[in-house]
């Protein structure tokens, strides 16, 4: 017998990175009003914890939704390499300055598109959850259509 419901693999991930709130069209006043310690200059940082859930069906023969070491590279070329001891608002042209803020909210977004790239048809994303700390973090979950 088999219990109903769907199966989630969840696997964490962990990097250091910087960044900045900034809106250069902005005066330095509006800024720091909008952003407070975070629109210091030239940034601050963040030991982010990363969670990426995932789903499908089990492989009969290996009992993996998803091969964890290929999901370690997938997540580690699309996410962690890019990001790790790097200055977001400078590894990320999306976050350079004149575009989006990095905020938790819109770096879970960036990692969903890119994890999502780079998963196989048999994997389904179901959530990511980013975390600066143990206080702020942002989640992404599928919604269903």
């Amino acid at each position: 017998m088999s219990p109903t419901g769907r199966l989630v693999l969840e696997r964490s991930f962990h990097f250091s990175a910087s960044h900045r709130y900034w809106r250069p069209e902005w005066t330095e006043a509006e800024n720091i009003r909008a952003f407070g310690r975070c629109a210091n200059s030239p940034a601050h940082g963040h030991n982010y914890r990363l969670i990426v859930r995932v789903s499908g069906e089990v492989d009969p023969f290996t009992g993996f939704i998803v091969d964890l070491p290929a999901l370690d590279r997938w997540v580690e070329e699309a996410v962690i390499d890019r990001l790790d001891h790097a200055h977001i608002n400078e590894a990320l042209a999306e976050f350079a300055p004149g575009g989006k803020i990095p905020s938790s909210e819109n770096l879970v977004l960036w990692a969903v598109e890119a994890i999502g790239r780079m998963l196989p048809q048999s994997a389904r994303l179901e959530e990511v959850r980013l975390a600066e700390d143990d206080r702020l973090g942002a989640v992404w979950t599928r919604r269903e259509t």
